[in-house]
């Protein structure tokens, strides 16, 4: 059976940045306490905790004092800066520079609109950290949309901002975005901001090629993963034949009967290593019973 790896697929340049970061950080050998998971992904946690890594929330904070915490990919609103200041924390901050930019963009946005009575909207995953950190960035309201059914909470009567998650779908925003220009009371008053990172983007149309080669596809990725979600529909809309797992263990000889080819991928936040792994076990598991 033919079993190959996306060479796309992988870790983006903002989570290498991260896990890089925070191995240098445990090289020494002392604890880094991660303000939520480093990656969505649970096998690479592992990894990263059996060379020291610990992970915490915001609740965790005030006990570490003197400790040193590592601030992620996604990052973080001012607040815990200035808490952690306090505390007499370490701050590690890796949050990806692509985030950093939006994260001022937001913060010029919300002077913009506060000025002509407007308002700053973000295409996003509710509850996700990079949207908190997006949304912390202001004292003002910002309103999330995750969908069409989301315009209900747009005022179209006033100004709008409207800029993105930097994973989410451009499809999406250019859809979006073309409503909220036709239900505005004045359209030149909508401005629309792609502030999507083309690294993450541009692997939709990839992965839709990468995925109709192949007899089976087995896409990886942490369940948490929000990146990894949409990449599998992805996926799976081009190949119907294709499964979604977090690990090795997860594999069925029986997804195989029938293929010759399975092609594997992955989200942004899986890292290549797991995928060879995964691509050993499917060989072993396939040659096993034939």
């Amino acid at each position: 059976m033919l079993i190959e790896i996306d060479d796309k697929s992988g870790f983006c340049f903002g989570v290498v940045r991260a896990i890089t970061e925070a191995e240098k950080a445990l090289a020494g050998g002392a604890t880094v306490y991660s303000l939520g998971d480093i990656v969505h992904n649970r096998m690479e946690i592992r990894r990263l905790e059996r060379m020291g890594l610990r992970t915490v929330t915001h609740d965790d904070i005030p006990a570490l004092g003197g400790q040193r915490l590592f601030i992620r990919a996604h990052g973080e609103p001012p607040t815990t800066y200035r808490r952690a200041a306090a505390l007499g924390i370490e701050v590690i901050d890796a949050t990806c520079p692509v985030v950093a930019k939006l994260q001022a963009r937001v913060v010029r946005a919300a002077e913009q609109m506060r000025r002509v009575g407007g308002q700053v909207v973000i295409l996003g995953k509710r509850g996700h950290a990079e949207v908190v950190g997006l949304t912390g960035q202001v004292e003002e309201p910002v309103t999330v949309i995750e969908s069409r059914d989301d315009l209900a909470l747009v005022d179209f009567a006033r100004p709008i901002h409207f800029l993105s998650q930097t994973t989410q779908s451009i499809a999406l925003f250019e859809e979006l975005g073309a409503e909220m220009l036709r239900r505005a009371a004045d359209p030149a008053q909508v401005r629309l901001d792609d502030t999507i990172c083309r690294q993450v983007a541009n692997r939709e149309q990839h992965l839709t090629e990468f995925s109709r080669r192949y007899d089976r596809i087995v896409f990886v990725c942490g369940r948490q993963s929000s990146n990894g979600k949409v990449l599998f529909e992805v996926c799976r809309t081009a190949n119907p034949r294709t499964c979604k797992i977090e690990e090795a263990a997860e594999l069925r000889r029986e997804w195989f009967d029938g293929a010759s080819s399975v092609g594997i991928c992955g989200a942004t936040s899986t890292p290549k290593w797991l995928m060879h792994e995964i691509a050993d076990a499917i060989a072993a598991l396939t040659n096993k019973t034939e």
